[in-house]
């Protein structure tokens, strides 16, 4: 079977990703490196590159599908590895002084970084089971070896092993309930999938199907009662490597969620949108819960996701196109603060000290007033406090909830929201009003301190200015 080189005129930012990995993994092997600067800007170019190509590459409109209906290149696949190539930027000038200081700032880091990279975009253009699982993969493995990179640590290589038994687990579950939709359906192809279910011929193969996908899904996407890698894996995990698994791969979920739920079986919105409610529910009220005993700040962001997660099941179950692109827009805003909330951590760490504690935020504004109210805006963002960034996301995603006569459920998520909000504030408190321990002074890289201000400072900006980040989730994703 020949395929014509125009159809893999789409597929150039994933190629020319793998192309560079390949580079740096022989630059690495050939070039003598003392501190890694030479990989550190080659990582950063191949990403400014790519990101130029896709937004060069993205059609002016709809979509292109190619390679026999397995990879899509339309509005939502362009926009979503924009800020991926934004957050994994972030991720590696972040991580640059942590890892050098604990010898981690090698090769495998960049390459690793690069592979897991090209496994998000390829699950976020993936427009069949077999491209998606593929792409799940290579990201899985990908996370599991940058988990473990921190071989001298007992703590790095038990969350590696927590997270390969229950990823491999999930995806287990996750394959088993494609292959039952296949079994059903006949076909891998997300639009012959939505074409048989769209004509009615739903059996109790195909549903028995879907509960796999979705347990697989929530796994991944670490909803409860699936949630129990998390805590585990965030706090065991070099930080560096938490801020990677925290932020990027959650872009790559919520595109999976998309491909397979909503375009694939979204015509069976009434049978899996009760499954969703349970698990948006459960996760709103077991993060934000839990949170509060954590005295480990991993541990506490931990939970906190999880209850991200649930606001962010809320906008696709609600089943329609506005919730769609407020499940979006959340998605960008969660992904934006919480690099911001790691980064703020690795700000904060040096040799030998992890500052992996809430107690170790104490009189920040004494040491840094502008760091501390770089965290303050993150914080507040994450809590849901206007203007920021996390007010408006919160809000696009109730109203669509409410729309969709599901008053209750917003009513719940409001209630466990402030909450939420205690544990947050607390990080507040112990920054402006508690006495510091430490009276050693913030070292970091210039380009990391420029990064991290930009990045609280665009949280608020998007906070006051909320309507062009918006906007473009909506009109991605129709829901105006």
């Amino acid at each position: 079977m020949s395929v014509p080189l125009s159809e893999f005129v789409p597929l150039i930012p994933e190629i020319f990703v793998l192309t560079m990995a390949c580079v740096i993994l022989l630059v690495d092997l050939y070039i003598k490196q003392e501190n890694g600067s030479l990989n550190y800007m080659l990582t950063l170019g191949t990403l400014v590159v790519a990101a130029i190509l896709s937004y060069q590459l993205t059609p002016t409109s709809g979509s292109e599908i190619v390679l026999a209906s397995t990879f899509i290149s339309d509005g939502m696949s362009a926009v979503l590895k924009l800020f991926l190539y934004l957050v994994t930027a972030g991720v590696v000038v972040y991580s640059r002084q942590y890892l050098s200081e604990r010898d981690l700032f090698k090769g495998e880091f960049f390459i690793l970084a690069l592979f897991a990279l090209l496994g998000m975009m390829v699950m976020i253009s993936a427009y069949s089971m077999l491209s998606l699982y593929l792409g799940l993969e290579l990201l899985s493995l990908s996370l599991y070896a940058m988990i473990a990179m921190h071989r001298d640590s007992v703590q790095s290589t038990e969350a590696a092993l927590k997270y390969f038994v229950l990823g491999a687990l999930a995806s287990g579950l996750l394959l088993y309930g494609m292959s039952m939709v296949y079994g059903a359906t006949g076909s891998l192809d997300i639009n012959e999938i939505a074409s048989y279910v769209a004509s009615g011929s739903g059996d109790i193969v195909l549903k028995l199907g879907v509960v796999f996908v979705l347990v697989g899904l929530a796994f991944k996407l670490g909803a409860v009662p699936f949630h129990m890698w998390i805590p585990d894996v965030y706090h065991g995990a070099p930080t560096a490597m938490t801020l990677f698994i925290g932020t990027a791969p959650k872009l790559a979920g919520f595109a999976m969620v998309m491909r397979l739920l909503v375009e694939g079986l979204g015509d069976m919105h009434a049978y899996w949108q009760d499954m969703m409610i349970i698990l948006a529910v459960l996760s709103i009220i077991v993060g934000n819960v839990v949170a509060i005993a954590q005295t480990n700040i991993k541990r506490m962001l931990a939970y906190s996701t999880i209850a991200h997660m649930g606001f962010l099941i809320l906008g696709i179950l609600s089943g329609t196109a506005q919730g769609y692109s407020s499940a979006m827009y959340y998605t960008l805003a969660y992904a934006i603060m919480g690099m911001g909330g790691f980064g703020m951590i690795l700000l904060l760490s040096r040799k030998g000290f992890e500052a992996d504690k809430i107690d170790d935020f104490r009189g920040l504004n004494e040491r840094s007033p502008w760091f501390a109210f770089i965290m303050l805006i993150l914080m507040f963002s994450m809590a849901g406090v206007p203007p920021t960034l996390g007010f408006y996301a919160k809000l696009a995603v109730l109203k669509s909830v409410v729309d969709a006569g599901l008053i209750w459920l917003a009513v719940l998520a409001v209630v466990f929201s402030v909450v939420g909000a205690f544990y947050y504030l607390r990080i507040i408190k112990v920054m402006y009003f508690d006495k510091s321990e430490d009276s050693e002074p913030l070292r970091s890289p210039a380009d990391m301190r420029t990064t991290l201000s930009i990045n609280g400072v665009l949280v608020l900006f998007l906070g006051i200015i909320p309507s062009p980040l918006l906007n473009l989730c909506t009109r991605i994703l129709g829901g105006g």
